[in-house]
């Protein structure tokens, strides 16, 4: 292993992404010795001092945006982000534009899966912009444009295969999403609150789009502790995702 590089340590009631360094990994189940991590490879098993055993591993999109990505502003979660890809069809080589890219959760997730096309992220929030920038540089990835624009104010980006809004008055960014999609592209508008939905649904309603429907995303998770039921707390309703496909 490389020092620097990320690893993730998995073992069945414990896991860890740390960099590879100079510096013994302490665990709540040990200590793993710095020399044993850095001559390690994926698929490798190290010990700690008290024989507790981990595989080393590749982390993945996930293991990143879940434990890495700091957060400034509030995330478009994990399951409304996949979400967005089943419900659209947009893939490999594909490109988008998102807007406000926030602490870049949506970013990272979208540009993980379009590669090689391209997500150009507007923000003008400079905290956020700062959060993002290094959440990118983090993720590795290189098909991230982030643009300090506000996107209110129009869209440099033709022919894209989607629009994805998360900002306080995506209303606006209407007109604009509509002249940058390909015929066939997406638009979808992530709203917080029901007031939102109704104004963004209004406008877009005075462009050729189809398929407009406006869907609230809940998971729950299940005990399988002495009785088997739901859990009791859990992340239920984030917000609204609103979509809608261009016509022409």
């Amino acid at each position: 292993m490389k020092l620097g590089e990320l690893v993730l340590l998995l073992s069945k009631d414990e896991s860890y992404l740390v960099e590879v360094s100079e510096k013994d990994l302490h665990t709540k189940s040990g200590v793993i010795l710095a020399k044993e991590l850095k001559r390690s490879k994926y698929g490798d098993v190290v010990s700690t001092h008290l024989r507790k055993k981990f595989t080393v591993i590749k982390p993945n999109i996930k293991d990143l945006l879940e434990r890495k990505v700091k957060r400034a502003p509030q995330i478009i979660m994990p399951k409304d982000a996949a979400l967005i890809l089943a419900l659209t069809g947009v893939g490999p080589g594909n490109n988008v534009v998102d807007a406000g890219c926030g602490s870049g959760f949506l970013a990272i997730f979208l540009a993980y899966h379009v590669q090689p096309g391209k997500v150009f992220t507007y923000e003008v929030n400079p905290r956020f912009i700062r959060v993002a920038k290094n959440n990118i540089k983090l993720s590795g990835l290189k098909n991230i444009e982030l643009k300090e624009k506000d996107i209110t104010k129009g869209i440099d980006e033709k022919s894209v295969d989607l629009v994805t809004l998360d900002l306080k008055r995506p209303q606006d960014v209407v007109p604009h999403a509509y002249k940058a999609l390909v015929p066939g592209g997406w638009l979808v508008v992530y709203s917080p609150n029901i007031e939102q939905v109704i104004a963004v649904r209004k406008i877009i309603r005075e462009y050729e789009f189809c398929q407009l429907k406006t869907v609230e995303n809940i998971v729950r998770e299940w005990q399988f502790k002495r009785f088997s039921r739901p859990k009791t707390l859990g992340l239920m309703h984030t917000g609204w995702l609103t979509f809608a496909r261009k016509i022409s």
